[in-house]
């Protein structure tokens, strides 16, 4: 499979271990390359984002719909792979959720999941979905996509991004949103959930105080899941890294992987 992997590089020496970002449902590598693999490059981090097959320049858009987290996973394996050294990973929102899967049967020396699908899967983000837009839920199951989620900047808002963010750089986000796997969505929900039992490595839970998509609750039954505790990020949405206050997310990522990388 061709991934698309997008990096910035530390000047001169920086720490050994790299980051591996994996993005969300409906975003791609990009939505890292705004803020945060300049950040982490600055502050000595190799950063790398990959586009999970289907999206962006990656292989696989014409199967996307059918398109299982345990293919999602298999990606950020061979990304993994291809690094001088095990990275930390890195996964929002649909990321985390994959994050979850491959720390199952890979190592890694640290995860993060930032606004991810708790262990116990998607099934109260559904329903929600569905009591706020019924019609958007229901065309999502006749139509076996996701896209109507996203149809407008509008609707785009609502589920990943705060006022804060102005009607233009919304609009530039929008136009790099695309479709999501129908059958991942399942997955999600119930079909293929995260065994937290098997996960030894340390992980960073971290959540969006105006999140609309994920409930504080189900953040907190993820840092439960993993025997930690979850940091709310106040001030910001569900897309936390595009948010006016990005930076408080990223400078709680940094103050965590110092304490624990080289």
């Amino acid at each position: 499979m061709k991934l698309e992997i997008v990096s910035r590089q530390p000047e001169g020496s920086g720490h050994a271990t790299p980051l591996l970002f994996i993005h969300g449902m409906f975003h791609g590598a990009w939505c890292w390359d705004v803020h945060f693999l300049g950040y982490f490059a600055r502050h000595g981090f190799a950063a790398y984002a990959v586009n999970l097959r289907g999206h962006g320049a990656s292989e696989g858009r014409e199967r996307l719909r059918w398109t299982r987290i345990a293919d999602f996973v298999e990606d950020v394996a061979d990304a993994a792979h291809r690094l001088p050294r095990p990275p930390v990973v890195i996964g929002h929102s649909l990321g985390g959720f994959v994050v979850q899967k491959y720390l199952e049967k890979h190592a890694a020396p640290g995860g993060v999941l930032l606004s991810s699908p708790s262990p116990a899967g998607l099934l109260g983000t559904a329903l929600r979905i569905a009591r706020r837009r019924p019609l958007v839920f229901a065309r999502i199951n006749l139509t076996l996509s996701l896209t109507p989620v996203i149809a407008t900047p509008q609707l785009a808002r609502e589920s990943f991004f705060s006022a804060d963010v102005p009607d233009e750089e919304l609009e530039g986000y929008w136009q790099q949103m695309q479709d999501e796997s129908y059958a991942a969505f399942l997955d999600m929900i119930g079909l293929a959930l995260p065994k937290p039992s098997k996960i030894k490595t340390p992980m960073l839970v971290l959540g969006a105080e105006r999140d609309n998509m994920l409930a504080r609750a189900d953040i907190e039954a993820t840092a439960r899941a993993y025997h930690t505790d979850a940091w709310i990020v106040p001030g910001v949405a569900h897309s936390s890294m595009l948010e006016k206050g990005w930076e408080a997310v990223a400078d709680r990522i940094f103050d965590w992987l110092t304490e624990r990388v080289q």
